[in-house]
């Protein structure tokens, strides 16, 4: 395990195919607000910029207002439709 606060990512759907990968460990020092953190991700991976993005924090969906914390399981997907 890396050394230093770190965050767990979860990808999912066309998430983790524009990603190229599903889980990843990423360093967060501090906490951040969700919004600001996803606005940092879609800057990492442009192609995420015309994907609606929802987070679960510690399996408990989260808005962009939510904070995320060093140590906490951060999930990443596509809002689900059925019918």
């Amino acid at each position: 395990m890396a050394t230093g606060a770190t965050i767990e990512v979860l990808y999912f759907a066309q998430v983790a195919e524009h990603m190229g990968v599903r889980r990843e460990t990423l360093p967060l020092d501090a906490p951040v607000q969700a919004g600001d953190w996803l606005d940092a991700l879609a800057a990492r991976c442009p192609a995420l910029g015309s994907v609606r993005l929802k987070l679960a924090i510690n399996q408990e969906h989260a808005g962009r207002a939510a904070t995320i914390r060093p140590g906490d399981e951060v999930a990443v997907f596509e809002p689900v439709t059925g019918g």
